[in-house]
């Protein structure tokens, strides 16, 4: 965590940084993240909807359930998220974010998985890179359960759905 802390530092120096947590998977990368940035930043926060509930698959349709409460015109703007995957979800992030003209716009993610990516993006800052497999804890569920391991573990392909 403080390599990206140090690295979204210097490239922000003498700047304001908007993180933007997409919710609710990425609370814990964003409390944490933050915490290692050392420059003037601000939270806010998004939450869409992609996965059908109860499914380890996207619907390949996203749905803004909270938009952002603060305008970020002339702002730099970090979206945190948990972890990027097929991209559909960052994709579509993007573009509306890029619609109300940031300064600058870029994203950082715990975990990349680039077996999974339909969509062509990639994360400006990354924790981990991980193979394709599912997984759950530090924010990131199954059915809304899991979230609050300490931990990244890999869900068990045959876990009951």
């Amino acid at each position: 965590m403080a390599e990206l802390g140090d690295a979204i530092t210097r490239d922000y120096a003498g700047e304001t940084v908007i993180m933007v947590g997409v919710l609710k998977g990425s609370a814990f990368f964003l409390a944490d993240l933050a915490r290692s940035v050392h420059i003037d930043c601000t939270f806010d926060f998004v939450a869409v909807s992609s996965y059908k509930k109860g499914s380890r698959s996207t619907s390949g349709a996203v749905k803004l359930l909270k938009d952002l409460d603060e305008p970020i015109e002339g702002k730099h703007v970090i979206i945190v998220e948990d972890i990027l995957d097929t991209g559909i979800t960052l994709g579509y992030l993007r573009k509306i974010f890029l619609q109300h003209k940031p300064k600058s716009l870029k994203i950082a993610a715990c975990l990349d998985k680039p077996a999974r990516r339909v969509e062509p993006i990639e994360a400006d800052y990354v924790g981990f890179s991980i193979p394709n497999q599912f997984v759950i804890g530090y924010g990131m569920d199954y059915a809304e359960k899991f979230r609050n391991l300490p931990d990244i573990c890999i869900l068990p392909p045959d876990f009951p759905a």
